[in-house]
């Protein structure tokens, strides 16, 4: 097995820990996002909170966006986020590579 392969799996098996542990680990914790949080803060402080507007697929939807469709946009989202930077990454690698191998030449 090559030494880049070896890398691969380790990194994989480490990324599965770090994910599995903290569910296991905290048992009965309760993982919500951070719009709760800001907003749950916002009435300790203020009191009544009402917030600005309503999200755009509330209101066209009216009523709230079910948990899965809103797991797939964020996911979605989250796919075009990670392609973007690997195209950029990868086009800065490619150059990189262009440059020093015109430049030897």
């Amino acid at each position: 097995m090559k030494n880049d392969t070896k890398i691969a799996i380790i990194l994989l098996i480490l990324v599965v820990f770090i994910v599995t542990v903290p569910i296991f680990a905290l048992k009965g914790a309760e993982f919500g996002g951070s719009d709760d949080a800001g907003s749950q803060k916002v009435e300790e402080i203020e009191g009544e909170y009402e917030p600005w507007f309503t999200p755009l697929l509330e209101t066209a939807l009216k009523g709230e966006i079910p948990g899965e469709v809103e797991s797939l946009l964020f996911c979605v989202q989250t796919g075009i986020g990670v392609g973007v930077v690997a195209f950029f990454m990868g086009r800065f690698v490619e150059r990189k590579k262009y440059e020093e191998s015109s430049n030897t030449r």
